[in-house]
C-alpha cells in the first residue's frame, strides 16, 4: 500500500493544514491554492517530470475533495 509520500510528495493532511494558513488561502480561497497546484503541474510536465507533475496534481484533488466535503472553502475566508 501506497503511503503519503508516494503519492502527494508529502503529508497531505500537513499540506491541507499548512494551505489552509497560508495568506493566498484566506485572501483568494481555495480555489488560488488548486490553480496554483495545478499551474505547478503544468511547469513539471514541460520539464519531463511526469512523477513530480502526478504528485502535484494528486495534492490538487485531495484539496479539491476537501472542498466538497466543506473542510476547506473554495472562496476566500476575509473580506
Amino acid at each position: 500500500m501506497k503511503n503519503d509520500n508516494d503519492v502527494y510528495g508529502c503529508s497531505i493532511e500537513i499540506f491541507a493544514e499548512s494551505a489552509a494558513n497560508s495568506f493566498t488561502y484566506k485572501v483568494s480561497g481555495g480555489g488560488m491554492i488548486v490553480a496554483s497546484i495545478l499551474s505547478d503541474a503544468q511547469e513539471l510536465i514541460a520539464f519531463g517530470d511526469t512523477e513530480g507533475a502526478r504528485k502535484e496534481l494528486n495534492k490538487a484533488k485531495a484539496l479539491l475533495f476537501k472542498m466538497m466535503d466543506n473542510e476547506l472553502s473554495f472562496h476566500p475566508t476575509t473580506s
